[in-house]
């Protein structure tokens, strides 16, 4: 893993994992946002409405600094901090992972309840995909027509993704590409005359 890349799931896993007649099911999502993770949230709280705790645990951000673990019930630090210890460990953001327990009838102690929900979150990263993303930067300009050859040639070579294009009197281009590529392109594109940059989004 290099400064512009980051470790998330590719899609939605999910594990049972029991532990003296309480059963856990651990879900772990790919998110990008809070409202994402809310909608998520709103539904398995419904989905499981007679379990007697939905706990979960957030890391958003290639930078891994917007994180959240909720014991939702349980004994303060005993089901959303081992939830997001193996978030941490296993180094994933932009992920959720959602663990509900149903109740067996048999206390599992402070301790005990730790090594469950980290199990079961465990099991859930384990059932998934991890897959390497890259860290994005998108940049936006306009040029003149006549120099739309220009343009497409370093957009050519330096291979980035056309997010949106238009070709009036004025044309204009969003484009992305890998955080550590962006200032090769970016200073090509300032030596084309008459291109002007709209934002960088």
């Amino acid at each position: 893993m290099t400064e512009d890349t980051y470790l998330t799931l590719s899609e939605q896993a999910e594990a049972v994992y029991t532990e003296k007649r309480s059963k856990f099911i651990a879900v772990a999502l790919p998110v990008c946002t809070t409202d994402e993770i809310k909608a998520h949230l709103d539904f398995y709280q419904k989905k499981y409405y007679d379990a007697r705790h939905v706990c979960y645990a957030y890391m958003l951000g290639a930078e891994r600094k917007d994180f959240r673990a909720n014991d939702n019930g349980e004994p303060s630090g005993t089901a959303g901090k081992p939830i997001l210890g193996q978030i941490n460990s296993n180094m994933l953001t932009d992920v959720l992972i959602v663990v509900v327990r149903y109740f067996g009838g048999i206390k599992l102690g402070t301790s005990g309840l730790i090594a469950a929900y980290r199990a079961a979150a465990a099991e859930a990263i384990g059932q998934a995909k991890v897959i390497e993303k890259t860290v994005d930067e998108d940049i936006a300009f306009m040029f003149e027509y006549p120099i739309m050859n220009d343009v497409m040639r370093i957009v050519k070579e330096e291979e980035p993704e056309i997010l949106s294009q238009s070709y009036d009197t004025d044309c204009s281009m969003v484009l992305r590409i890998r955080k550590s590529l962006m200032p090769k392109l970016r200073s090509r594109l300032e030596k084309v005359e008459t291109l002007r940059f709209t934002e960088d989004i």
